[in-house]
């Protein structure tokens, strides 16, 4: 495979006017288990954000909810000042309890003051990106995302997006205030929002797949998909887990993967694969073995 050069992905408009690598960067993993927690080595955390902005990651998506607070934490102090036209993409609405224990929140009060916090550790006077984690059942739309949208006016948010969401919510939610960014849970492996894709490829809304690679389950001994999906990689001196990468930036023009890892070899290898192009009989091997 060729060199690690991250615009190599293409490039999406976030918003119509907010230009990214659309390969990014999520810091998840920086922080401990259970996205609880301060990361093993905090050294090279700090130097995993470094890494991904010299390979060209102009999309860095984080959350309150790590750590609680604690990769927003890291990449200030690993970034700031930061380097013209990198995005960091935030999300507040999730309370943590513990290691992979969390609630949804969605008061107009706290997500201020999600807003308010996240400005103040990352050391941004406004956010390009803010995304309302969760939609909170308990609290009607109206009020989490007429917050957000009362932030934006303020020019505290420049765009709103939303994550575990369907079409119909979509809808609903741009009836409030404009929606530019979809974060789902989506890979090879992982279709169950197909539907939400669609839709924000129809209305050309960024879709941020979390958990993209999602390898594991395809490579299991028992999974007749494996032997296909070492075949193909081999073929391009590549790993399963860059194969899954370079398919989802295949998959869709307005998809925006956003692989994380606590490791700079392990970022490395994830930002080579916006090089690897796979033919269409590729492709096709690729859907046959994942069905």
């Amino acid at each position: 495979m060729s060199k690690p050069i991250n615009s190599a992905s293409g490039s999406f408009l976030i918003g119509g006017d907010l230009p990214v690598n659309r390969l990014g960067y999520g810091t998840m993993r920086l922080v401990g288990e259970g996205a609880w927690g301060e990361p093993a080595d905090a050294a090279e955390a700090r130097r995993v954000l470094r890494r991904a902005v010299e390979l060209g990651v102009t999309l860095i998506d984080t959350a309150d909810a790590y750590g609680p607070e604690i990769a927003e934490r890291l990449i200030a102090e690993a970034l700031y000042p930061y380097a013209p036209g990198l995005v960091i993409a935030t999300k507040g609405g999730i309370t943590r309890q513990g290691p992979a224990k969390s609630e949804y929140m969605g008061r107009a009060g706290y997500l201020i003051q999600c807003v308010e916090m996240s400005l103040r550790r990352l050391r941004l006077e406004r956010i390009d990106l803010y995304q309302l984690h969760r939609i909170d059942p308990r609290t009607p739309l109206e009020e989490s995302l007429g917050a957000l949208k009362n932030l934006q006016s303020q020019g505290k948010i420049r765009h709103i997006g939303l994550s575990e969401v369907t079409p119909a919510e979509i809808d609903a939610a741009r009836k409030i205030v404009e929606i530019t960014t979809v974060q789902n849970r989506y890979s090879l492996a992982d279709r169950r929002h197909e539907e939400t894709l669609a839709y924000c490829e129809r209305e050309g809304i960024g879709f941020l797949p979390w958990y993209p690679i999602n390898a594991g389950k395809l490579l299991k001994a028992d999974n007749p998909a494996a032997q296909a999906l070492s075949e193909i990689a081999a073929r391009h001196s590549a790993t399963v887990a860059q194969l899954s990468l370079a398919w989802l930036l295949q998959r869709s023009p307005v998809m925006l993967p956003i692989p994380g890892t606590s490791k700079v070899a392990h970022l490395e290898e994830n930002v080579a694969a916006a090089g690897l192009k796979l033919s269409m009989e590729e492709w096709a091997e690729l859907e046959k073995a994942a069905s």
